[in-house]
Parts: structure tokens; sequence; C-alpha cells
């Protein structure tokens, strides 16, 4: 099994590989690289790095110019200040021009921790959904991250990565395989489907195992891409299992559970649950005690579950 990490930190592994792999690959900041990681390809390849300082249009805005000339980058600074802050340059610069950029954000979610509501970005799935031709991943360990990092790699176009700050325990293999767009089944079952993206998924796979002592027989679903969403699997969930709760490190509103509950509405409606941060701001906290207040808990998804039972 792979070592326990951040997902940021599998990207500062992806970045020091690509360096090296990618001699087209431009890497930016926004003055945070000892965070986002991409100091590790500073390391191997300072002529191709650019701090664009504490100013994230610009960051943005220089990305797309770079795309546009031909180079592959990948811009990186808090989720908060991608997703946020700099939206509008993201939707007109980068996806309405269809520039060959990877925004790939860091410390997402309430596990951002003691930096507390301003820092966590519980929003950002919603804001870059919503932009037309957007890609949004959010890998659940550092096995998927780096797979799906370089998938992204070698799409040509836009594409948001949600990373995190925390460690968190290893799901897969190193050598897991990962597609873009295609969910992955990381546990078989019939009563019922949790579709987890995220550091969700391992709640989820806790969920399941404490379920399965109760004799629920629960599927888990590893949603790593938000969009383009793997429909296909969803309603072969909704079919087989009848009853889906859908799990992030998110809000309720716009995120994974809203994508999916557009896609069993139209296709076969069955009973579902959407855990996730409701419509609140988080708050300073260590990240298993902020998970544990706002409901985002193995023991919540399994509350979750019964009640559709």
């Amino acid at each position: 099994m792979a070592e326990k990490m951040a997902t940021r930190q599998a990207y500062g592994k992806f970045l020091k590989e690509l360096a090296v792999t990618n001699k087209n690959a431009v890497v930016m900041d926004a003055d945070l690289s000892g965070s986002t990681m991409t100091k590790e390809f500073k390391a191997v390849a300072p002529e191709r790095f650019f701090n664009a300082g504490i100013a994230e249009q610009n960051l943005y805005a220089m990305a797309a110019g770079l795309a546009h000339s031909g180079k592959v980058v990948f811009a990186s600074t808090f989720a908060m200040f991608a997703a946020g802050r700099a939206f509008e340059i993201i939707r007109n610069s980068i996806a309405y021009t269809k520039a060959n950029v990877k925004v790939c954000a860091t410390h997402a979610g309430l596990t951002v921790g003691e930096d507390g509501a301003s820092h966590q970005a519980i929003e950002d799935l919603a804001l870059m959904r919503s932009i037309p031709g957007m890609v949004v991943v959010n890998p659940a360990d550092g096995a998927s991250a780096m797979a799906l990092l370089k998938a992204v790699a070698e799409m040509n176009g836009p594409a948001y990565v949600r990373l995190g700050r925390a460690a968190v325990e290893p799901i897969y293999e190193d050598d897991v395989q990962v597609e873009i767009g295609k969910g992955i089944v990381a546990k078989e079952g019939k009563d019922a489907t949790i579709i987890a993206t995220g550091i969700m998924v391992g709640e989820a796979m806790k969920a399941a195992d404490m379920l399965a002592k109760e004799g629920l027989d629960v599927r888990v679903i590893d949603m790593h891409t938000i969009k383009p969403l793997d429909e296909e699997i969803i309603i072969k969930a909704a079919e087989e299992t009848g009853a889906i709760v859908t799990a992030e490190e998110h809000t309720v509103i716009g995120g994974l559970g809203s994508a999916v509950a557009e896609v069993v509405a139209q296709n076969c409606p069955v009973k579902m649950k959407i855990v996730g941060v409701q419509d609140t701001f988080g708050e300073s906290g260590k990240p298993g005690e902020l998970l544990a207040k706002y409901g985002l808990t193995a023991e919540d998804l399994c509350a979750a579950v019964k009640a559709l039972k």
C-alpha cells in the first residue's frame, strides 16, 4: 500500500518528475511555493518556474498567455484564492479561450484547519464546475492524485485539480489506474451506495466496514472527477442499490451531491442523502474536530445510509 501523505505532497512529487519528463512544462505560483509544493519543480527547473507574487489574478492571466504561447502550465495557489479571488480570470482568460492551464489549488476544504473560515474553500467545486468546458478533479489519496495529475498533464485544455493540506490514509496502491471522467468502484455492495470525492472516500470506506457489521452491504464509489461526471456509474448504482448517499468536504450546494442528484433525478430517481457542509462557513480548529463538528465522519455517513433504508 502507498504511504500516507497529503494530496498536495503528491503534487510536489509529480512536479519533480514533470520537470524532467516534460521540458515544455511551466509551473507558476502566487508566493506560496513552500505550501503548494511547487518548490519541488523549482528545485529541478528554476528557469521554468515563475512566482507571480501575491497577485492571483495576474498569476492566471500570465498562465493563460504562456499556455497560448505553446506551454503546458501548472499554476498554483490556495483553493480560496484560485477559485475565489481569480474566478473571473480563470473563466474568461483560461476557460473561454481553452488555454492549456491546470489550476492546481491546494489547501481546499475544512481540513485547512486552524487557518479558519477565510481560507477554507468549501465552494470551489461548485464554482469551477459551473465554468463551461472546465475539467474538475478531486483525488482521494496520494496515489490517485499522482495518477490524476499525470492524466491532466496529458489532456489539452483547462482543468481544476483540488488538493488538500492534511495527510490522508492511502486507499490505492501506487500503480492505481485512474481515468478522467470514470469513477472507481472502491467497494462492491448491493444495499445502498455511497458516492464520495476527495478525502471523504476514506470516510466512506470506513462507513461501509461499519455498516457491514450491521448487515448492510454498501457500495462505495470514488467520484474523483466532478466534471465530466461519470453518469453511467451513477445510474447503475441507483438501479442496483436503490439508495445513494453522497459525501464531500464541500458545501452541499452545487458540488458533488448536486451533480449526482441532477443525474439521478433525470434518469433513475431513488432516495438520496447529501452529506457535506451545510449552508454555513467553517471555523478554526483541528481537521478531525472540524470534520466531526460539521457532520463529515464515517459515523455521519452510516447514519445517512440507515436513514434511507
